[in-house]
């Protein structure tokens, strides 16, 4: 008796294998990996998308999984470097095992793992903290592209609002400070293309590079055209150093900047000056409960530790899991893929994504606000 036990227990294992040979799949659970900055100058982005995400699958895996499977989360740091996204994703898809990818971070760094790593090996990943046109691309142009399924808007779709705005104003004479990579240029272009539409063209350009906070010549080259305002593409550290070294030399330009600089880590960096500097935002309000998925997003946080980068961290994760579980118990990548196409106009709670056969856009949610007395954000 205890010989067929055994054997029995082989066979129930040797089924259970052959059933769920998807990589990252057992009976059990279904591993998903993220690669983002956990340290160096812009940990705290990824750090906030990570703890997001993590206290939202404890809170799955109590509720009993995704079709009766738990959720883990393999993360490890890029320190937002374009070589090392690189091999973490190596490592997550060929050692870790991990059945899809989420969360990531960067312009460049998505761009080239997508046309490099996880798009060659049709391994889907959902969501980014990216607009780039890169990530954009025609699925009949780019085939990797199929399988990057963006969550945010782009920034060409940012650009025009915040241009939109200047020039309802009656700005025309506008400047672009940019970041030396994927980013900044994306941002760039999608600021010369929404100024364009209203016959203008930036009156100075200047730039800074990826990690650096070296914005001396940046300065020197707008400071010449004397701008009205100024659009920043840049993140909070050489944000903040460029908005301290115009008042320096007594420039004072309206400002704003695009949704990655991440608000609140502006105002933690460049306290009391960081007034009045407008930022778009491409999901919800965070600390506003109209919202349903703002109130959802809300729970897993301690009150008040709410952010934009969480905000956008739930949206991705929330999009994971409706796909997850609109692909159902028999779960393969390409069936993963299929259902989040299948996601036309899902609403997440005030939130809509928007996937098809051929598209991969997401959403085109952008709201302007700005940063108020006491480091508040106002919309």
């Amino acid at each position: 008796m205890q010989v067929f036990k055994r054997l029995a227990a082989v066979g129930a294992i040797a089924f259970s294998t052959m059933c769920w040979a998807e990589p990252g799949v057992t009976e059990t659970t279904i591993t998903l990996g993220m690669s983002a900055p956990f340290s160096g100058p812009n940990g705290a982005y990824g750090l906030d998308m990570r703890q997001t995400i993590t206290t939202y699958f404890e809170q799955v895996n109590k509720a009993g999984g995704i079709n009766g499977r738990k959720l883990e989360l393999i993360a490890l740091d890029d320190g937002y470097e374009t070589e090392r996204t690189v091999a973490n994703t190596k490592t997550l898809i060929k050692e870790k095992n991990v059945f899809a990818l989420l969360a990531y971070y960067g312009s460049s760094p998505t761009t080239e793992t997508m046309n490099t790593v996880f798009g060659p090996a049709k391994v889907p990943l959902v969501g980014t903290i990216s607009g780039a046109a890169t990530l954009r691309e025609s699925l009949a142009t780019n085939p990797n592209a199929r399988y990057m399924f963006n969550v945010r808007a782009s920034y060409a779709d940012e650009a025009e609002v915040i241009v939109n705005q200047m020039v309802s104003l009656g700005l025309k004479n506008i400047a672009v400070f940019y970041q030396n990579d994927g980013f900044g240029k994306s941002g760039l272009d999608g600021v010369t293309a929404a100024l364009k539409k209203n016959n203008l063209a930036p009156s100075a350009v200047g730039t800074v590079e990826r990690n650096s906070v070296d914005v001396a010549k940046a300065v020197e080259t707008i400071a010449k055209a004397t701008p009205q305002a100024v659009v920043m593409v840049t993140l909070y550290k050489p944000t903040a150093a460029f908005v301290k070294a115009m008042k320096k030399v007594g420039q004072h330009p309206m400002l704003m900047t695009l949704s990655p600089v991440g608000a609140e880590l502006l105002v933690q960096e460049l306290g009391p000056d960081s007034r009045g500097i407008g930022v778009s935002q491409v999901v919800p309000y965070p600390w506003n409960n109209v919202v349903p998925v703002v109130r959802d997003y809300q729970k897993l946080s301690d009150k008040g530790a709410y952010s934009y980068y969480g905000m956008e961290g739930y949206l991705m994760a929330r999009t994971m899991i409706e796909g997850l579980k609109r692909a159902g118990r028999d779960l393969s990548r390409d069936k993963l893929v299929s259902s989040l196409e299948s996601m036309s106009g899902a609403d997440l709670g005030g939130y809509r994504i928007n996937y098809g056969p051929n598209t991969r856009l997401g959403s085109r949610f952008v709201e302007l606000t700005v940063i108020g007395q006491g480091g508040k954000i106002l919309k």
